[in-house]
């Protein structure tokens, strides 16, 4: 669990320093890279909390296989 959280951050992380410095050296309008950052921003927090519920699930079914002994 703990390596897997470890990636999300990470993953997070670089993500926000990725998008941050294609901010500051792209060629586009303010409003339009605005506009880019927040889709993709969003398009991130889904794909974590896909991420998360799937993982959910995984231990959950681990936790139900070590009670069935």
């Amino acid at each position: 669990m703990r390596k897997f959280l470890s990636f999300l951050a990470g993953a997070v992380s670089g993500a926000t320093v990725g998008a941050t410095v294609a901010l500051l050296l792209a060629p586009g309008s303010g409003p339009e890279l605005r506009q880019q950052f927040s889709m993709r921003l969003a398009e991130l927090i889904d794909e974590s909390k896909r991420a998360a519920v799937e993982r959910r699930i995984e231990l959950e079914t681990q936790l139900a296989d070590l009670k069935k002994g």
